[in-house]
């Protein structure tokens, strides 16, 4: 990604005048370092009920047209109950964590943090982020969520939404097809067989809208995991081992048999699925809005169903990658009333249902997970139970230069797709340039 795109910042008062936000939106929301940054005092402060103060908080939601009125609402909710301003800082999703890390780093930045959980480990290693495990007791937080928004131990986020990345489909297609989706294959072969079936209906169908740019290519490694791989054992990577190589050389042959498109990364597949032009995609919980609204079928929101992701045997767990957000806190002026606000952002019963009404996100207390509006949804659970149950981390996480490290591969398995190279061969010198990164 590079690190000279345009650095805008959105005014909180700004955005809610171009969005006219007033008082009835304002009711939805009625290489790790040594030690934590300090030690964790503006978390210790804001759980003590010190002085509210002004700060900032950063999200990349703030640019997105679904999402940016529940965010105003929960600021706006905040702002008044505790007598202050919140100025807002955003930059789009494909810019903001080299956004976010320029501006922490040159001291330009303080205060909540909106941050993808895959982030973490990095942001951590420059030594700025607090220590926000004082703010966890007695909010409710399942143990999975906290530990999600965790690196090396340390508690340096409160998880906001934390879910995972799955399969979704449209029933009404599998149904043409003759496929079941409440019995759908279970196996990796019978999942290719079903693919096959979905392409042919015709039409141009494309079976799995899955991954095929570069920049999205990262999740092949939940298929490597599918096919046996660890990908990392310890601090050694293991991509090229036999597992790694089958799931590229099979990923490879749904290319060739069109059963997978080419050039299509995360906002593709969405594209395609909402036009009724893929049966299937990968996303996480937050797809579902944005494939309601771009779709010409009203209907569409009735005929989205999870699946678990097929496996190599019967009998073996599913994979999915874990997926969400925390705020994070970072160090300087008004850190403390930012801890404070991340608190009622992430826990506060009220507040997290608003938002859940609005953008479906699953929250991260008991108390919200057991209410009647998430019980109520019946896409929300089944995804919770068929991939969010069965979830794990990418273990290239606890590495800073993850990112680099996803690159690396994503480049070689589009290299094997295009027929630059073979996957054994690709594989290999994915798993080179991956530990020469780990260090």
């Amino acid at each position: 990604m590079s690190l000279t795109l345009p650095q805008s910042a959105l005014s909180r008062r700004r955005v809610l005048q171009l969005l006219g936000i007033g008082a009835g939106t304002a009711a939805l929301a009625a290489c790790a370092p040594s030690a934590p940054s300090s030690t964790g005092a503006a978390a210790s402060a804001a759980a003590a009920g010190g002085a509210k103060t002004d700060f900032a908080f950063s999200s990349w939601s703030f640019t997105e047209e679904a999402a940016a009125p529940a965010l105003e609402a929960i600021v706006k909710a905040y702002q008044d109950q505790a007598g202050v301003t919140v100025d807002d800082v955003s930059f789009p999703y494909n810019e903001y964590i080299n956004q976010l890390t320029l501006q922490v780093k040159g001291g330009q930045f303080t205060g909540a943090a909106h941050v993808d959980v895959a982030w973490l480990g990095s942001l951590a290693a420059m030594g700025k982020l607090q220590d926000l495990s004082a703010l966890t007791e007695g909010r409710g937080y399942t143990d999975a969520a906290l530990a999600a928004a965790q690196f090396d131990g340390v508690q340096y986020g409160l998880p906001w939404t934390i879910g995972a990345i799955g399969l979704v489909a449209n029933s009404e297609i599998l149904q043409k097809a003759d496929i079941d989706p409440d019995a759908f294959p279970t196996t990796v072969d019978a999942f290719e067989k079903a693919l096959k079936d979905l392409k042919g209906l015709g039409g141009g169908l494309i079976p799995y809208a899955a991954s095929t740019k570069a920049a999205q290519l990262k999740d092949i490694l939940i298929w490597m995991e599918t096919f046996g791989s660890p990908l990392v054992d310890g601090d050694t990577v293991t991509i090229g081992d036999d597992a790694s190589v089958e799931a590229v050389t099979w990923y490879k042959s749904l290319y060739d048999q069109k059963l997978i498109a080419a050039d299509v990364d995360r906002f593709d597949a969405r594209s395609l699925f909402a036009q009724g032009r893929a049966a299937i995609y990968d996303d996480a919980p937050v797809g579902r809005n944005a494939v309601q609204e771009e779709s010409p079928d009203k209907d569409l929101g009735s005929k989205l169903v999870p699946l678990s992701r097929p496996v190599l045997k019967d009998g073996e767990t599913p994979r999915a990658l874990v997926w969400g957000g925390a705020i994070a806190v970072v160090d300087g002026e008004g850190a403390a009333t930012a801890a404070d606000f991340a608190q009622f952002a992430t826990s506060d019963l009220d507040t997290v249902l608003a938002d859940y009404e609005v953008r479906g996100l699953p929250p991260v207390t008991t108390e919200a997970q057991q209410s009647d509006v998430v019980a109520a949804d019946t896409f929300g659970s089944l995804f919770n139970d068929r991939i969010t149950a069965t979830s794990t981390s990418n273990p290239f996480w606890k590495f800073t230069a993850y990112s680099q490290i996803e690159t690396v591969v994503a480049e070689q398995v589009q290299a094997v797709l295009v027929g630059k190279t073979d996957a054994k061969a690709a594989m290999q010198k994915a798993g080179e340039a991956a530990q020469k990164l780990v260090g």
